[in-house]
């Protein structure tokens, strides 16, 4: 019989089988029943460690953020050029989107925002760094002449967003048939080739 869990280990388990779960039967119709099932408990089980299921999703918004900034952080490497950095950090998102492929369907839940508005600013909050760290990134590229002088930062930030958005949605609705990483990483590279300047050095070395 394995060793009893703390309090603090039951509740990253209850919040990862709710994302897990999430993923298997879609975010609106996970319960707390299933969710207790899952792990092994009753469901005042459950409510011993997140009185209400809305704290649950909360804990989720919370383990996802710290998921999806140690990812953009970690592949950021300040020592690489600012184009290689935001390949990087588009491409840890979509790394993430797939390993955890409950995330976009989560975030995007329009029933659980309305449900839970605490969760609706955690999301658009997280979001909003997202398209920050973008921003800063490509005004560096700017800056350093690999970028056109007349690129709106935060437009070209939404741009690379909504490609990941669109690519996701897309990935979900083929059956998970497509490979995320490649795929993306040829629409990433047909996008910043749109944002480069006039004679901008590409990786291989040729001018654009």
């Amino acid at each position: 019989m394995g060793a009893r869990k703390t309090a603090e280990e039951r509740k990253d388990q209850i919040v990862e089988t709710a994302i897990r779960l999430a993923d298997e039967v879609g975010p609106d119709r996970l319960t707390t029943d299933m969710i207790a099932k899952a792990v092994g408990l009753t469901q005042p089980g459950i409510f011993r460690h997140f009185s209400k299921k809305e704290y649950i999703w909360q804990a989720v918004a919370v383990h996802l953020s710290g998921q999806m900034s140690k990812a953009w952080g970690k592949a950021q490497d300040a020592k690489t050029s600012p184009v290689d950095q935001l390949q990087a950090v588009v491409m840890a998102q979509l790394d993430l989107i797939q390993k955890t492929p409950a995330l976009p369907g989560i975030i995007f839940s329009r029933e659980l925002h309305i449900e839970n508005k605490i969760l609706r600013q955690a999301f658009y909050k997280i979001m909003n760094h997202f398209h920050t760290r973008l921003t800063k990134i490509i005004e560096a590229a700017i800056e350093e002449g690999q970028f056109k002088q007349d690129l709106p930062s935060e437009d070209a930030a939404f741009l690379l967003i909504g490609m990941i958005q669109s690519l996701a949605m897309r990935w979900s609705l083929s059956g998970r048939t497509i490979d995320l990483p490649t795929t993306g990483a040829r629409l990433l590279a047909l996008q910043l080739e749109g944002f480069a300047a006039p004679g901008a050095t590409q990786q291989n070395g040729t001018k654009r």
